[in-house]
């Protein structure tokens, strides 16, 4: 098994949309705390709406988001090892939302969805490693440039 991750920083629904289906991602595993976004698209309710009608399952774990004060004290330092001990020392205390999610991996075909389009600077890296930990699986992380050119007629073929 593998778990994936997603950032959807630079795509558009669309794109994205087609990334998940050539990954053949069956849940997209929502670890934003707030997931809200300006961009069109990926706030809860319109990104949850959008997968479902395509037949994606979504799931938002609030548990597995970056708390706030981690965020604020990133952006405020930009001190990327304070973040990462600090969402470390958060996500040690989330043993039940990590087995969850194992379970959930082991059932359905997940990506964990972030805005970061660079895993290497994103928590969901550190979830999806938090369960390879837990249950052995592979990680995989989904990149922009994995998207084949993507074409009115590739979207109806993958959507239809």
């Amino acid at each position: 098994m593998t778990v994936f991750t997603i950032g959807y920083e630079g795509l558009d629904i669309d794109v994205f949309m087609l990334l998940l289906a050539e990954h053949s991602i069956e849940t997209v595993v929502d670890i934003r705390e707030l997931p809200l976004s300006r961009k069109p698209g990926f706030s809860k309710k319109a990104l949850s709406s959008a997968l479902n009608l395509s037949g994606f399952e979504y799931v938002h774990m609030v548990d597995l988001g970056c708390p706030k004060p981690v965020r604020d004290r990133y952006r405020e330092d930009g001190n990327w090892k304070r973040y990462t001990e600090g969402f470390l020392k958060y996500l040690e205390k989330q043993e039940v939302a990590i087995a969850e999610l194992s379970d959930r991996v082991n059932s359905s075909n997940c990506a964990l969805l972030c805005y970061e389009a660079d895993f290497n600077f994103c928590h969901r890296s550190m979830v999806a490693n938090a369960v390879r930990e837990y249950c052995g699986v592979q990680v995989e992380h989904i990149k922009a440039t994995d998207a084949k050119k993507v074409s009115p007629a590739s979207l109806r073929l993958v959507f239809a």
